[in-house]
């Protein structure tokens, strides 16, 4: 049992339940759900359903094993700054977490395949970049954030591919999370010796971007969603305050604080997104997700 939960520590499950909900905005972006809700039944492919299962499990997959190879790559510098983890304890190997990280990126790929070979493609793609970024990319002062983003992105995408086709209509919408996690990848830097102020402030004006873009969006569609505004105040409630505390502060707990809230947020961004292209029901299925990753992220480390 203890082995078992040194594995779920490596995956970060509360980090996972946020790469679920990017799978199911760019899901809501393909206007499937929206079909289900508003229209007969007997129009609507319940295999939809199913590939979208799939592809949860294939983030599911992709998520865990690029967050383990992060692991395995800093298990020599996290003997000295994060002893806490479970490599660096001794509660795993490194060859442990190695096939660990491989079956899970492996397996996610596989299972993106059952959607698309478009789907498989990306999970390819994202596989690869997670890797990179673990490897080389997270140590760059510039092309680390984007690294990190594009992960992300890609996982939007990934979330699209459920109808392929969409992807070349809104493929856009993928620069949002790679604006927002460039953010928190940025505000992170200093979460183990204490902030830099101008790359917090950084993050900042980056949030402030995603933000006014998804304003946009709503304000251009064809009937704005007054509801989605509701949802965007929510998201920005909860990452300002412990950014602005750690600005002031500059402690490294109040920045791991702020990008524990950046992290977990991203649930709510989803939400949000889900809420412009499905519907306000559509995007609180998503949002049910936060309670479940704060309740993981009680149990198990989401940096």
């Amino acid at each position: 049992m203890s082995k078992l939960f040194a594995y779920l520590q490596l995956m970060r499950p509360a980090n996972i339940v946020t790469a679920i909900a990017d799978i199911m905005a760019g899901a809501a972006a393909t206007g499937v759900f929206t079909l289900a809700l508003y229209t007969n039944n007997n129009d609507w492919n319940s295999d939809y359903l199913t590939y979208l299962f799939w592809l949860i499990g294939a983030t599911i997959g992709l998520y865990g094993g690029g967050v383990v190879f992060n692991d395995v790559f800093d298990a020599e510098l996290d003997r000295k700054e994060r002893p806490e983890r479970a490599i660096p304890r001794g509660d795993v190997s490194v060859t442990e977490a190695g096939i660990l990280g491989g079956v899970l990126l492996g397996g996610g790929i596989l299972m993106a395949l059952q959607v698309s070979r478009m789907s498989a493609i990306i999970a390819l793609a994202v596989a690869l970049c997670a890797l990179l970024y673990d490897a080389w990319g997270k140590h760059q002062l510039i092309f680390g954030p984007l690294n990190m983003g594009l992960c992300r992105g890609g996982n939007l995408l990934l979330g699209m591919s459920l109808i392929p086709e969409t992807i070349s209509t809104y493929w856009y919408l993928s620069i949002i999370p790679v604006v927002y996690i460039a953010a928190i990848t940025m505000i992170s830097r200093g979460e183990v010796h204490g902030g830099n102020r101008s790359a917090l402030w950084g993050g900042a004006v980056l949030y402030g971007l995603v933000i006014t873009s998804i304003v946009l969006l709503i304000s251009f569609s064809s009937e704005i969603n007054w509801i989605a505004f509701l949802f965007l105040v929510l998201f920005a409630s909860q990452i300002f305050p412990p950014l602005m505390k750690a600005i002031h502060y500059l402690k490294p707990q109040l920045v791991g604080k702020a990008v524990k809230a950046g992290v977990i947020s991203l649930i709510i961004l989803d939400a949000t997104l889900a809420a412009v292209f499905a519907s306000w029901e559509y995007g609180l299925l998503v949002l049910l997700l936060l309670p479940l990753s704060f309740g993981l992220a009680r149990f198990f480390a989401v940096t």
